[in-house]
């Protein structure tokens, strides 16, 4: 999609995740839950309806450390949002809970570069948001070898990616910091939120944030789980992308659409059935937005 020129300022901040062992993960879970909740909202972060309706109950499935979580939707918008929301301390003890997480494989890495290649010439600056060890780059340059790919990641991963020449520069932090924003601001051709905005604090402040960044005329590229997906109805709490406690909102592929019209973005493409017809992104329900 193209971007405006001067798309508003807003800024967000979380803790990121502390390195500890698992067996200290779950000592510090089991200590108790309660205060590591913000107070339950009766309206829609995203809207401000009050028209919410519960859609699950769970504990955590992935990894059964303690605590119970709430999954809301809205019943105006179809925002789904964790209800009421770990607060960053909460939502730091999870992330820090070693496992495996739902990994993209190589081939749908380089369908998502070529989904840019096909709609514009191919990119001098490309930034992955939340790139981790760099494998979207690394497998991006595969098919655009000209294009200079820099990393951000609110961990040391990235900068491990750079020694090993995945990416040209690597920046630790969040796309929110106010250092961040000014540093990177109107720089790159392209910026890529590959499942970032549902683990956003404020996900309208993260696609802010990534406009920001972003030259005049550059393309953004999205890819976020359909909570309306029919996958999602069918499989209930065993949906993946659900991934309580760990993801506190599930935005809407619509809502993202109206807000980047209102933010003056043309969206060029929305896939919903991922960009291959055997890819991880399609059997979990994915949205892509270009």
């Amino acid at each position: 999609m193209s971007a405006p020129s001067q798309p508003p300022a807003r800024t967000a901040a979380a803790a990121g995740p502390p390195g500890r062992s698992r067996a200290a993960w779950f000592a510090a879970l089991a200590a108790g839950t309660a205060d590591l909740h913000e107070p339950r909202r009766d309206d829609c972060p995203w809207c401000g309806s009050r028209r919410l309706r519960t859609r699950l109950r769970t504990g955590d499935l992935r990894h059964r450390t303690p605590g119970r979580f709430t999954v809301d939707a809205c019943r105006e918008c179809g925002h789904t949002f964790q209800n009421p929301r770990l607060t960053a301390q909460g939502l730091a003890l999870h992330h820090g809970v070693p496992g495996p997480g739902l990994p993209a494989t190589r081939r749908h890495h380089r369908s998502a570069a070529h989904a840019v290649r096909l709609r514009c010439p191919e990119p001098e600056s490309w930034l992955d948001v939340g790139t981790g060890h760099a494998d979207f780059p690394a497998a991006a340059r595969e098919v655009l070898p000209y294009t200079s790919f820099d990393g951000l990641d609110p961990t040391p991963r990235v900068e491990r990616a750079r020694a090993a020449e995945r990416v040209e520069e690597a920046f630790v932090g969040r796309l929110t910091d106010p250092h961040i924003r000014t540093l990177l601001r109107a720089r790159y051709d392209v910026v890529s939120l590959f499942h970032q905005l549902e683990h956003a604090p404020d996900p309208r402040a993260e696609l802010h944030a990534a406009l920001h960044v972003l030259r005049p005329g550059g393309h953004l590229l999205v890819e976020t789980t359909d909570p309306g997906s029919l996958l999602a109805v069918l499989l209930g709490r065993w949906w993946p992308p659900y991934d309580q406690p760990r993801r506190p909102h599930l935005p809407a592929p619509a809502n993202l659409c109206a807000e980047l019209g209102a933010q003056g973005c043309t969206v060029l493409a929305v896939d919903r059935a991922g960009h291959l017809p055997h890819d991880l992104a399609g059997a979990l329900g994915t949205a892509c937005l270009l």
